[in-house]
């Protein structure tokens, strides 16, 4: 059962600790535009490996993904470039005999050798190579979630779209999806490919939390008109929103200010900082799914206890109101009354204009 903090003021004691013993406690969104069932939480891989001085060893991973679908997750995101391969491989071991219940995605476009020109990019030639890689290492014969992993500006979009499209219809690839893209050039990509006949991304992946809400301005509502499912990777801004000891240089007001918000409603609610700040990423509109990346199954438990935790509307305006970035132009400008009188109204009747329509901003 859910236990909830939502009475006046917006924050309740808990009365205990988040058990994952509790059962199968993650719920189930569709991935974007498609009926794919993937965790309200998606597990990050790139700690999965010691390749690149740090990380998990095979043993603690395996405690972290055995737990982690043992609260019900299904959704694990690697890349090909995690701990130079290693987090693939380390995947493709601990999943033999169930991979078939896990939706496994990985990435391709950052470079994973030297000397090779071609080693890196989004072009066709990188992609059918890492595809074959990845297949072999994570020891699986298709891939759930191909994402391209950030735009490479040599490779034109047609192409991109074209070769991920053959990949689906070839069946090594089941969906796709984009991270670290601009907003337009995602739009420009799958306005092409829905003209075309071929396979659309059905997710984003981007960088979005507390410290972080610049995808606010043209990112979000690209995805929302796109009903595109959006990874956030980085919820807790590497700790800083999970209770990590600050630097206690006073370098940057404003962040201090929006951890202290974070750990007051924290104290107050009886949750972890980590708790709040996933919290309120999962209250925002849209199809937001964090990607948790932890190195220790006390920190997984910690994080899947979100689940539990609703944040009250007092909480929630605190934090909207500490972390607002302002959205630019032209959005902030058409927002102004003298703007919105002149291009909506005559009279006085445009606040009665009921706009039910999901796509649209005011």
């Amino acid at each position: 059962m859910r236990r909830t903090a939502c009475l006046e003021g917006g924050i309740q004691p808990l009365e205990s600790a988040y058990d994952l013993d509790e059962g199968d406690l993650l719920r189930y969104r569709l991935f974007g535009r498609t009926g794919l069932r993937v965790s309200e939480l998606s597990l990050g891989a790139m700690t999965m490996g010691s390749d690149w001085g740090w990380g998990d060893p095979r043993d603690t991973s395996r405690q972290i993904l055995d737990a982690y679908a043992d609260a019900g997750g299904n959704f694990v995101d690697t890349a090909n470039a995690y701990t130079g391969g290693e987090s693939e491989t380390i995947l493709g071991e601990l999943l033999e005999g169930r991979r078939d219940s896990f939706v496994l995605a990985t990435k391709y476009t950052l470079a994973i050798r030297e000397g090779d020109v071609n080693a890196a990019g989004n072009h066709r030639k990188n992609l059918v190579q890492s595809v074959e890689a990845s297949l072999r290492r994570l020891r699986t014969d298709y891939i759930d979630v191909m994402w391209v992993h950030a735009r490479d500006t040599f490779t034109p979009v047609e192409e991109v779209m074209r070769a991920l499209d053959d990949l689906v219809r070839a069946g090594k690839v089941l969906y796709i999806g984009v991270s670290d893209w601009p907003a337009w050039e995602i739009a420009q990509a799958n306005t092409l490919a829905e003209l075309k006949g071929w396979t659309c991304f059905a997710g984003s992946q981007l960088k979005y939390n507390l410290l972080e809400r610049t995808p606010e301005r043209e990112l979000l509502p690209q995805a929302s008109a796109f009903d595109l499912a959006v990874l956030a990777w980085g919820p807790l801004a590497r700790g800083r929103l999970g209770g990590k000891q600050r630097t206690g240089s006073g370098a940057d007001s404003a962040e201090d200010e929006i951890i202290t918000a974070v750990e007051e409603i924290a104290e107050q609610g009886g949750w972890s900082p980590a708790q709040v700040s996933l919290a309120w990423l999962r209250a925002q509109p849209g199809n937001i799914i964090p990607i948790i990346g932890v190195s220790k199954p006390g920190q997984l438990a910690d994080n899947l206890g979100v689940v539990d935790v609703e944040l009250g509307a007092d909480a929630v305006a605190r934090l909207d109101e500490v972390s607002a970035v302002p959205l630019g132009f032209p959005h902030d400008w058409l927002r102004q009354p003298g703007i919105k009188e002149a291009v909506y109204v005559v009279d006085d009747r445009w606040a009665d204009i009921e706009d039910r329509r999901r796509h649209t901003r005011r």
